[in-house]
């Protein structure tokens, strides 16, 4: 198998150091809604991510069972936190009228039609491989059981 460059291996970094960046620019001090857009694009981070961490836990797990286990912990914990993302996205106030979605469309997860329909296509197309690698239990669980020393 052939050795990873150096310059593969920058990527990562170079997002993290972009997403503090984004922050710092971005978010400034004191109370602030976030914007479905900014929302979006969390969901489109960590759903990225979970994908990163998905091909790296499908490849470490028949080599390294431990080192899997934890990879796969974490794709699941991505999961959740994306799944949270876009039912905050479908709870924060709507761009134009800046009107907040009443509580029963809010649990209803109700999609409001193109453009914003587009986090919740990404959503599903990842909901569809998390349904084929994971169990319910693994996603419901409210500890991972992974405890080793």
């Amino acid at each position: 198998m052939p050795a990873t460059t150096a310059t593969a291996q920058d990527f990562v970094p170079y997002a993290t150091a972009a997403i503090d960046f984004h922050r710092a620019l971005n978010i400034p001090a004191g109370p602030l809604v976030a914007s479905r857009a900014e929302l979006d694009s969390l969901h489109a981070h960590l759903v990225a991510l979970h994908g990163l961490l998905d091909a790296h836990a499908q490849r470490t797990s028949p080599l390294l069972q431990g080192e899997g286990d934890h990879l796969k912990a974490v794709r699941t914990r991505l999961w959740q936190a994306a799944d949270h993302l876009h039912a905050a996205y479908h709870s924060a106030p709507r761009p134009g009228s800046g009107e907040v979605p009443d509580a029963e469309a809010c649990r209803a997860r109700l999609p409001e039609g193109a453009p914003e329909l587009s986090i919740c296509r990404r959503h599903q197309e990842t909901a569809q491989l998390v349904r084929r690698r994971t169990t319910p239990a693994d996603l419901y669980a409210p500890f991972t059981g992974l405890v080793r020393r």
